[in-house]
């Protein structure tokens, strides 16, 4: 579900799409397809150099460009990261392997709460592993936040923020970014309303809308990447982003030294928490290195530099003392339990419902 940019310094080779008449031995051929910035930059090179594996890491934009490929057939990868809601709508289309679990041993690092999670989408963890675990939530330039609210940060920690009109309103002279992905917006609208963010009554759904209508005239852009620059350099003063790209913009800024202070809140009402998952396509040419991929990304030094890198949780367990002091007790990447309790993941959708959110976004992005 995570848009990120594009890291021009990893070294692999991002290339258009992978076909399968690939004549290479399975064991030496590896098709990946994940997000952008989603993976540390020595990662892949460490990978083929231990095992001799020439690997080929495309990139999407969303989660919706995933679904497209894999439901086409003959996609022409053998590892995919697609989020939840969206795998388990693809498990039950019958797109992906079912996992030879011996063949991970790794499995044995995974947070045995996270697979049981997940296992509600994906029952008895048959189809898929998890990578990265990461929030949505609120992004915020800390002093234009203080100029506008005497001086205090306290509203970003409620979705009083950005779903009052009055308290939006003063944000909106310095840019402010909502996601452009309606599988986010309107659960939080929901869950900002006290419905059901599952919800899939159309009358329901329409309340969400509503609410999204009453900000639309404040929001300066729909978009689910650039808000990371903009973020940093002082463009965007407030969005609804993921959590791991508005810490990295926090992160740019302070490395800029540019006078921009830029933090990342889990509203105390509560928050989307998703989790990507690597899954092995059906028609996959090369299962083998698949297989030997997903288990390298659980290796605890690994699953940890991706971490460190991306500044997204993980789910291996012992990974998490290998990762970084900073990031390994900051709340907003590994969120204490109380704050956790009031998480919620996203949906499985129906094909109706899809295009009813389609068309409600639709109408909050057009402002009818």
């Amino acid at each position: 579900m995570k848009l990120r940019i594009l890291t021009l310094g990893i070294a692999v080779s991002v290339l258009t799409a992978c076909g399968g008449g690939d004549k290479q031995d399975d064991a030496k051929v590896l098709n990946v397809y994940n997000y952008s910035d989603y993976i540390a930059e020595d990662t892949i090179p460490n990978f083929e150099k231990a095992t001799g594996t020439k690997v080929t890491y495309d990139v999407f934009d969303s989660d919706e460009m995933v679904e497209t490929k894999l439901l086409a057939g003959n996609s022409g990868y053998d590892v995919v990261v697609p989020t939840l809601n969206f795998f388990g709508r693809q498990i039950k289309a019958g797109v992906f392997l079912p996992l030879d679990k011996s063949r991970i041993p790794n499995l044995a690092n995974l947070d045995p709460s996270v697979m049981k999670r997940i296992a509600q989408q994906d029952p008895g963890n048959e189809y898929g592993v998890p990578y990265m675990i990461g929030t949505t939530g609120i992004g915020y330039n800390v002093e234009l936040l203080k100029q506008r609210f005497g001086g205090s940060t306290e509203i970003a920690n409620s979705w009083d923020l950005i779903f009052k009109p009055e308290n939006i309103a003063k944000m909106k002279d310095c840019g402010i970014t909502i996601l452009d992905t309606p599988s986010d917006m309107i659960p939080i609208a929901l869950h900002y309303l006290g419905e059901d963010p599952h919800s899939q009554d159309p009358a329901t759904l329409e309340k969400a809308a509503a609410l999204l209508k009453t900000i639309r005239p404040y929001v300066q852009n729909f978009h689910s990447s650039q808000y990371v620059g903009s973020l940093a350099n002082g463009g965007t003063c407030l969005v609804v982003g993921w959590s791991g790209d508005i810490i990295q913009a926090r992160d740019r800024a302070a490395e800029a030294s540019n006078g921009v202070t830029v933090a990342y809140s889990i509203p105390r009402e509560g928050a989307p928490q998703w989790f990507d998952m690597l899954a092995i396509p059906k028609d996959a040419k090369h299962p083998e290195a698949a297989y030997a991929f997903i288990n390298y990304l659980l290796e605890p030094k690994v699953a940890a530099a991706n971490t460190n890198f991306i500044h997204y949780a993980n789910p291996v367990t012992t990974a998490t003392p290998l990762v970084d002091e900073a990031i390994r007790t900051d709340p907003t990447i590994y969120p204490p339990a109380d704050v956790a309790a009031k998480m919620f993941t996203y949906s499985i959708n129906t094909p109706e419902v899809d295009k009813l959110y389609t068309r409600l976004w639709t109408e909050v992005k057009t402002g009818r």
